[in-house]
């Protein structure tokens, strides 16, 4: 698309959009519109009558153009895009050798940029929304939250409520009420904001008491928001818990009465039947997350099972790449290759079930179903305009999976958060991101220079000369 059609999108005023169909729940719709106004979609339905109803509004065509809705990332942490590729080849719990030593170097300037940084690479991506499970940076949260609105994406931000450390909870301790106070500060704080929505957090069940893991859960229900917390994603963690608790870390929450709608439990890649069904039974909402599988070792989520199930879940990238096609087509990709192979499943969800819950169920699991995750009617414009003409999706016979298995980035050519374009042709509207990565470049050298991270493998140039070497 030119730039004509560009400028038009970036007009403060409505917009009544015509690309060449809009993906709703049900499918692809063909010659369907959009209207836009005040950051909502005011109406969806055929163009012809889209036309009709709004005579005053001049239709934006987009032909070779599929309006869908933004893909939402169920699981980052926005400040630790500067260490994304020191992950690589990392066994399992990394965030006690690389990610808290890290964060633990940033200024207040290098985790606004490692935060801009990252929510630049979500919208190159896709993502209209990310939700953050909390930054461990010694600065006041609303950085990440100035740098989310900065770059003009919806942000689900975590304020973490650890207060155990790393030192076994005692029986019958008390929640720490400085704790507890900061939580519903943060809460309170971002009322009213039309890109952040505030979120509790606690790193892992063992890094909170049993008093705070229940008070929170209790906080975050009252005002409708979520609380994030990392369960049973590594052996190390659930051999913890049980010498510790007697039960498994989801087990462990469940009796301190943390499990329900308000919580998100991240990974959750080592699941018992019993654990399915808790998930199930509470409403409790999963973030999925098949790229930190792969990268750090970890299993892989049941996420057919959990479908199957009916246990609300989204998709999450945890920080490795932002980009919602490579993540859907992820999702798919893990669980053929751990659960499908093994038992002729080739259809493993069929495509459309890794759209959905990168798209709504995502929405939904991060607290935001009523808000975002859909074209609908009320519902907020976060949507992308994808470029069907391409190679990969040109010669279309199956659209929400072609999407899922053929899609990447480079199709996107613009992105709408809250009714606003914020990105086109991978580049932002309102703000300078190629003088940002450079800034970010010098930043994170330094600061990855002063962290104590400890890696257990060398880089892969390294590797390569101490194979040859050998």
């Amino acid at each position: 698309m030119n730039q004509r059609i560009r400028r038009l999108l970036d007009s403060p005023g409505p917009l009544l959009l015509e690309p060449d169909a809009v993906l709703l729940p049900e499918g692809p719709a063909d010659g369907f519109a959009v209207v836009v106004a005040d950051g909502t979609f005011h109406a969806v339905g055929p163009s012809a009558e889209l036309r009709l109803s709004h005579p005053h509004l001049a239709g934006v065509r987009l032909p070779g153009h599929l309006l869908m809705p933004g893909f939402v990332d169920a699981h980052h942490h926005l400040t630790q895009s500067f260490g994304s590729a020191l992950a690589f080849g990392e066994p399992s719990e990394i965030f006690r050798r690389v990610w808290v030593p890290l964060e633990s170097a940033l200024d207040e300037e290098s985790a606004y940029t490692a935060a801009k940084l990252a929510a630049l690479e979500a919208l190159r991506g896709g993502f209209t929304t990310v939700a953050d499970a909390g930054t461990r940076a010694d600065v006041d949260v609303d950085v990440v939250a100035s740098a989310a609105r900065d770059a003009g994406i919806r942000c689900v931000l975590g304020l973490v409520c650890n207060d155990a450390a790393d030192a076994p909870d005692t029986p019958g301790a008390e929640a720490d009420p400085a704790v507890l106070a900061r939580a519903e500060k943060h809460l309170a704080r971002y009322e009213g904001d039309p890109l952040v929505h505030p979120s509790l957090a606690v790193s892992i069940p063992e890094a909170a008491t049993d008093a705070t893991l229940r008070h929170v859960s209790r906080l975050a229900a009252e005002a409708g928001a979520t609380v994030q917390i990392h369960v049973n994603e590594h052996l190390a963690s659930v051999e913890r818990s049980l010498l510790r608790h007697g039960l498994r870390p989801l087990e462990h929450l469940h009796r301190t009465g943390a499990l329900g709608p308000q919580l998100l439990a991240a990974h959750a890649t080592l699941l018992t039947p019993r654990e399915l069904t808790l998930l199930a039974d509470t409403g409790t909402a999963v973030s999925y997350n098949p790229v930190a599988s792969a990268w750090k070792g970890n299993a892989v989520a049941p996420a057919l099972t959990m479908a199957e199930r009916g246990i609300r879940f989204g998709l999450g990238t945890d920080g490795t790449r932002g980009d919602g096609f490579r993540l859907a087509e992820a999702a798919e990709f893990a669980q053929r290759i751990t659960y499908g192979l093994a038992t002729g499943d080739s259809s493993c969800g069929a495509g459309w079930t890794w759209l959905e819950h990168a798209t709504r169920g995502g929405a939904d699991a991060v607290g935001l179903g009523a808000r975002t995750g859909v074209v609908a009617e009320g519902l907020a414009a976060d949507f992308l305009l994808v470029d069907v003409t391409t190679p990969e999706l040109a010669l279309s016979w199956d659209v929400p999976w072609e999407l899922v298995r053929r899609g990447n980035r480079d199709q996107i050519t613009a992105v709408f958060v809250g009714g606003r374009l914020r990105l086109w042709q991978g580049l932002p509207t309102t703000w300078d991101g190629p003088a940002l990565v450079r800034r970010a470049a010098e930043l994170a050298r330094a600061s990855v220079a002063r962290a104590a991270i400890t890696r257990a493998h060398p880089t892969s140039t390294a590797a390569r000369t101490r194979s040859i070497a050998a």
